[in-house]
């Protein structure tokens, strides 16, 4: 365990003790005077005369009152001090504060309830001191919180295209490791060497690492995502039968949203080590299709039809320039003559892509009918050679 921990753990303990003996003198007097006043209240029970219940209940239940106006009025006060100064971190910090410092108002409370009824339970103020311990980490988080955009703005220096999932990576482990050294504190208070617990456990130990296994390899396949850049938030890839956009990179896991508005999570170990399609990396979309004419259509008509197709496509607005712009007589089909088209669109956004594509068919459709020629559909021609009942003669 390091010492600085054991250090902070005995410091907080001295602190609680100093406040723990003034209490006790002030208590004695205030008890004395009631039991001048009023001679029963020196009956007891449990060692515990009436008198030091009822003014512990009684100055218990007032801190409980007077905690929210006392810690509103302290939070004005110091954003009223904050707002001399130029930055907005501190601002964050005091309103981030006011859960932790009604907290502290309970503990001191209890303290004082404790003080009054002179409990010497070892374990009791074991338990209070516990308390202000994770009362000064939540005040760690709470602060975290607040400057979390001081992160954001850190890691978008870094790696602009992937600032956001770094940043929320980074302030998990921030997060954590304030999460372990608060446990580490209230267990070395209590006696608990942390490290020869670990130590201790033996196959125990052994049984948690096997079980820690995917933890540990999805951790890594996180920085993994992180560090290739191959995913970020917002993307729209195919995964092993997932299609759609990623909602959240985590620690462990990867959220995607699919089209259908459900919620995949995805270990971050199968991402790293699974062939990821990535759509949203595509700079353009491809346009590709046939388009049937009628058998009556001449050599002359279609000639003309692919030409102004083609003229149309290399001077569109909506097309990628730098692509191949494709438009040949193919083939004969069933029922048509079919003319390929080949071209890409300029944009990868799926609605803008669509309003491109639907512009090319409408002037697709604009030239075949200037053209005189028409689209076919899927026709049969019967042949009879003779009907029933009809002589050939």
């Amino acid at each position: 365990m390091p010492k600085t921990i054991e250090n902070n753990a005995t410091v907080t303990a001295k602190i609680a003790s100093s406040i723990d003996h003034s209490l006790d003198s002030f208590a004695h007097d205030m008890l004395i005077l009631l039991y001048k006043k009023f001679p029963f209240l020196g009956y007891s029970f449990l060692g515990i005369s009436w008198a030091q219940f009822l003014m512990a209940v009684f100055i218990f239940i007032i801190i409980l009152f007077i905690r929210p106006l006392v810690v509103s009025f302290l939070i004005k006060l110091f954003l009223k001090i904050a707002k001399k100064s130029k930055t907005k971190y501190d601002d964050k910090i005091i309103k981030n504060l006011h859960k932790p410092l009604e907290f502290s108002f309970l503990i001191l409370g209890l303290f004082i309830f404790a003080a009054i009824l002179y409990i010497q339970n070892r374990y009791i103020y074991l338990f209070l001191d516990s308390l202000v311990i994770v009362n000064f980490f939540w005040i760690l988080l709470a602060m975290v919180d607040a400057l979390q955009s001081i992160v954001y703005k850190a890691a978008y220096k870094l790696s602009p295209e992937i600032s956001d999932s770094l940043a929320r990576f980074l302030l998990k482990i921030i997060n954590i490791l304030i999460w372990i050294l608060g446990i580490s504190s209230v267990l070395s208070l209590w006696g608990i060497n942390v490290t020869a617990l670990i130590a201790s456990l033996g196959l125990g130990g052994l049984a948690f690492a096997l079980a820690a296994k995917d933890t540990a390899a999805n951790l890594f396949g996180s920085i993994a995502i992180l560090m290739d850049k191959s995913i970020q938030i917002g993307d729209w890839i195919k995964l092993e039968g997932v299609d759609g956009f990623v909602e959240d990179i985590g620690m462990r896991t990867t959220k995607v949203r699919t089209f259908d508005k459900s919620l995949i999570i995805i270990p971050n170990q199968i991402i790293a080590n699974s062939k990821i399609e990535n759509m949203s990396r595509r700079n353009s979309r491809r346009i590709s299709f046939r388009i049937g004419l009628t058998y009556d259509t001449t050599n002359e008509q279609i000639e003309k039809i692919t030409k102004e197709i083609k003229q149309m496509l290399d001077s569109h607005s909506g097309v990628d320039q730098n692509d191949l712009n494709l438009v040949y007589f193919d083939s004969f089909g069933d029922s048509a003559k079919e003319i390929f088209v080949y071209t890409h669109s300029n944009t990868s956004v799926w609605k803008e892509y669509l309003a491109i594509k639907e512009d090319i068919n409408y002037k697709i459709n604009e030239i075949v009918e200037r053209n005189g020629s028409a689209f076919a559909f899927p026709s049969q021609s019967i042949y009879v050679e003779q009907l029933p009942g009809v002589n050939k003669d």
